[in-house]
C-alpha cells in the first residue's frame, strides 16, 4: 500500500500563492495557467493581538469575512478546472493538491526571519499575523470524503501533511505545525468538498502549550512521558479501546469532552509525521480510515467531526510532545447536537452527555 511519491508539482496561482500537485504512482498532473483577476495580494493583512488576561495571542483577519461560503457545486473552488478560469485547482483531475489559503488568518512565512514580541510588557501589544495558512484538497471528486479513499490515496494524503509538516517546521518564525479537517455544515464548514487545512503558528497554540506543561511536570514528578502512559493505561483497561493494530491504538479518552472523541496513537513514542516509518505511516492510513468509516455508521447521516493532528518539534520546550489524532463530533444522538453553552464556551469547563465507555462500546460494534 505504500505510496511511492516524488517531489510535488508546483505551480503557481494568478496572484502568486503557490500551489503543489501530489500524484499516486503513474499519475501526472497537467495544470494549466491561472487566468482569473484575483487582486494582488499583501493589500490587508492579519494581526496578532496579545491578550493580557489569558496570555495568549488572537489573530484578527478581517480579510476572512470575504472567503467563500457555501458556493453551488459548479462553482466549487477544489473541483478542476481545465478551462483555468474558475477554480483554484487550473487542472482538469489530480489526486491531492494543497495551496496557500486566499484568505488566511497568518501569512508571510516565506523565509523572513520574525520574533514575537514580549507580551508581558503592558499596554496593547500586537504584531503581524506571521505564518502559513495552506487548503489540502483531499481528492477531485466533490462527492467524496476522506472516507471514501482508497488506500493508496489516504496515504498519498498523509503524505502530503508529512511533506508539508517538514517544510513548515523548517521556516522562520514558525513554532507549531497543525494540520486538520472540520467535515460537515454542523461544524461550520463552507466547503463540501472534501478537504482540510493546515496552520503554521507563530507560537504554541494555547492547548498545545497546556498539554506540554502537564507532560513536563509529570515527566518531573514520574520520569516518564505523559502520554505514552495514557496510552499504556487505556490498553491495559481495554473498556475504550476500539481499535488496536501492530503500530496504532485508536480508543475513546476517559474524560472525554465531546460525544465521540476518539484518540488515535502510535504504539511507539514519536512527535510528529516525519518520525514515522514507512511500514507505520500505511498503518496510520489504514487505522485513521477505519476510525472514519465507523464514524459514517454510527447514525443514518455522516458525522460531522474535527480531526486534529497533534504535532510536535524535537525541541527543549516541545521534547514531551507525543504525535497523536484527537478526531470530535458535536453530535449527541442521530437528531441532536451539542452546543457549547455558558459552561464550555465561557468557563472552559465541559460536561459530557454521553459516557465514554458507551460510545467506545458502540464504536467496537461498527468495525
Amino acid at each position: 500500500m505504500t505510496a511511492v511519491t516524488n517531489q510535488p508539482t508546483r505551480w503557481r496561482l494568478a496572484d502568486g500563492r503557490e500551489l503543489l500537485f501530489f500524484s499516486l504512482p503513474g499519475h501526472e498532473p497537467a495544470p494549466v495557467p491561472d487566468l482569473r483577476p484575483l487582486p494582488p495580494r499583501g493589500e490587508r493583512l492579519s494581526q496578532l493581538r496579545f491578550d493580557r488576561q489569558t496570555q495568549q495571542w488572537v489573530a484578527v483577519a478581517a480579510l476572512r469575512q470575504d472567503r467563500t461560503y457555501k458556493p453551488n457545486a459548479d462553482q466549487c473552488p477544489l473541483c478542476p478546472g481545465a478551462s483555468g478560469d474558475v477554480s483554484e485547482v487550473p487542472a482538469p483531475d489530480y489526486d491531492v493538491v494543497v495551496f496557500e489559503n486566499r484568505f488566511p488568518s497568518l501569512s508571510g512565512a516565506d523565509g523572513r526571519a520574525f520574533t514575537l514580541p514580549d507580551g508581558d510588557g503592558g499596554g496593547f501589544v500586537d504584531a503581524p499575523g506571521h505564518g502559513r495558512c495552506e487548503v489540502i484538497s483531499f481528492s477531485s471528486s466533490h462527492t467524496a470524503s476522506f472516507a471514501d479513499l482508497a488506500l493508496p490515496h489516504a496515504r498519498l494524503v498523509v503524505d502530503a501533511w508529512r511533506d508539508r509538516t517538514h517544510d513548515l517546521m523548517g521556516r522562520p518564525g514558525i513554532e507549531q505545525v497543525f494540520c486538520f479537517e472540520n467535515r460537515g455544515e454542523e461544524i461550520g464548514v463552507t466547503l463540501t468538498h472534501p478537504h482540510g487545512q493546515i496552520y503554521g503558528y507563530p507560537y504554541l497554540t494555547p492547548r498545545t502549550a497546556h498539554m506540554l506543561a502537564a507532560a513536563r511536570a509529570h515527566a518531573e514528578r514520574h520520569g516518564s512521558n505523559l502520554f505514552a502512559d495514557i496510552l499504556a493505561d487505556e490498553v491495559a483497561d481495554g473498556s475504550r479501546v476500539i481499535a488496536r493494530t501492530e503500530s496504532f491504538t485508536a480508543f475513546v479518552p476517559f474524560a472525554a469532552r465531546w460525544p465521540v472523541e476518539v484518540h488515535l496513537y502510535p504504539n511507539r513514542f514519536v512527535r510528529n509525521l516525519g518520525e514515522l516509518t514507512e511500514a507505520e505511516l500505511d498503518g496510520f492510513a489504514a487505522v485513521y480510515c477505519d476510525v472514519l468509516r465507523r464514524f459514517d455508521r454510527m447514525y443514518p447521516t455522516p458525522l460531522p467531526y474535527i480531526s486534529a493532528l497533534h504535532q510536535y518539534r524535537d525541541s527543549e520546550s516541545q521534547r514531551e510532545g507525543y504525535f497523536h489524532v484527537e478526531l470530535m463530533s458535536v453530535r449527541r444522538s442521530a437528531t441532536k447536537l451539542k452546543f457549547l453553552a455558558g459552561s464550555e464556551s465561557a468557563m472552559d469547563a465541559f460536561i459530557s452527555d454521553v459516557t465514554p465507555e458507551s460510545v467506545a462500546a458502540r464504536l467496537r460494534e461498527l468495525a
